[in-house]
């Protein structure tokens, strides 16, 4: 009897806490920006175009799946260009649940997987 009582117990246990049954932990907005930007640093991507004191992140949708972040031009006294215009230098796809990052093809109209030798 006690072996039937350990085994439900191993049973119970390994399916509450079984790292396959708990829920990922997704991002929220502001870390799926700081992931954006670290990666984006890490990578000098624009480290030859423009620094990364200059961008702005705007989020300009929303799903349960990812957030679409447009990295744009900020324009001021410091970094110069008018400031009436912004304009987007690339868009971003993050995903909430595995920080998976994507570039926006504008020529082609479509999301391809984040590599910084074509960014570059």
């Amino acid at each position: 009897m006690k072996k039937i009582y350990r085994l439900l117990l191993v049973i119970i246990a390994t399916t509450f806490f079984s790292p396959t049954l708990v829920p990922a932990r997704t991002l929220n907005e502001d870390a799926a920006i700081n992931l954006l930007l670290q990666t984006l640093e890490r990578d000098h991507v624009y480290a030859k175009r423009i620094s990364l004191n200059c961008v702005t992140f705007d989020t300009e949708d929303t799903t349960r799946t990812y957030f679409e972040i447009a990295l744009r031009e900020k324009h001021d006294a410091k970094c110069g260009g008018d400031p009436d215009t912004n304009p987007v230098i690339d868009r971003y796809r993050v995903n909430r649940a595995s920080g998976r990052i994507e570039l926006y093809d504008l020529p082609d109209d479509r999301w391809q997987d984040y590599k910084p030798a074509r960014i570059k």
